[in-house]
């Protein structure tokens, strides 16, 4: 069999016992050959531990991914621990690799198996509360509660409320999935979303006030800046510009005629506010 076939979950091998190589001189001589690069002993240990890695798989399976998916990412980590085990320090093979076929499983589900990012810590958190949960369905009959969880998991109530909380991220909603309303419709998330945006409008004001105003005089722009933009009384622009209160009262009064007729003259269906879209573009409305 090739590491090719593992890659792709092939099952072949995978219902002998791991301890039919069990003889610990030839599982020696076996990694040292494959850490030679003798592709054929790498081919045997892969073949005499497919059961461990395919079992190890199947803890993390959950009905939303695909179990072959997982069986490849457990073999990948299987032979990541082929590998990178050191037959010298006298250690089991199994001690090695269960951890770094977990820790591949766990990578997998961390990277690419969420819609959302969270935590590497809630996300660990999360799995061993779903593992824990289907756990406690088989042996209660019944759907368990957060505090059988809790004391399952030896956990605060708290950490598994939050833990269950962060598993609505496995998945994604699209906005475009029908919805349900209390009359019965079936029109699209997206359609509940949102709201009407009253700065449209106010956009539009803004925008036709100020091409209007750019053809005023330099002064009468100034005056209705600081009058309306920076809401500054007359006898405050009188100061600031070097006339009389009564000449900045007369300079308003003459600019804001000049805009209703301009105003008048693009659209005379839509004329009277020149004043009031101005003071709602300036936030000075009244």
């Amino acid at each position: 069999m090739s590491t090719a076939a593992v890659r792709a979950g092939s099952g072949m091998g995978s219902d002998r016992s791991i301890l039919s190589c069990a003889d610990a001189a030839e599982l020696r001589e076996l990694f040292e050959r494959a850490h030679q690069g003798d592709a054929g002993a790498r081919e045997k240990l892969v073949d005499q531990y497919l059961a461990l890695a395919r079992r190890l798989a199947r803890r993390y399976h959950r009905s939303s991914e695909p179990f072959d998916d997982l069986v490849q990412v457990a073999n990948l980590g299987l032979l990541k621990a082929i590998d990178r085990f050191d037959p010298s320090r006298g250690v089991a093979f199994t001690s090695f690799a269960v951890p770094t076929i977990l820790g591949e499983l766990k990578r997998h589900f961390r990277d690419t198996g969420w819609a959302v990012h969270v935590p590497r810590a809630l996300h660990e958190r999360a799995l061993r509360v779903d593992t824990t949960q289907r756990l406690l369905e088989g042996r209660l009959g019944r759907s368990p509660d957060v505090h059988e969880i809790a004391t399952e998991l030896g956990l605060d109530l708290e950490d598994v409320l939050d833990a269950m909380q962060a598993s609505g991220a496995y998945e994604a909603l699209s906005i475009d999935a029908p919805g349900h309303s209390d009359e019965g419709d079936h029109d699209g998330l997206v359609d509940s979303l949102g709201q009407e945006d009253s700065g449209i409008e106010l956009a539009e004001e803004r925008a036709t006030v100020a091409a209007t105003i750019r053809r005023l005089p330099i002064r009468d722009r100034q005056v209705l800046e600081l009058r309306f933009g920076r809401d500054m009384t007359q006898t405050e622009i009188a100061k600031r510009i070097g006339v009389s209160q009564m000449q900045v009262s007369r300079i308003i009064r003459r600019a804001l005629d000049r805009l209703r007729e301009m105003a008048d003259e693009a659209d005379p269906d839509a004329s009277p506010s020149a004043l009031g879209a101005h003071r709602r573009v300036s936030g000075t409305e009244g």
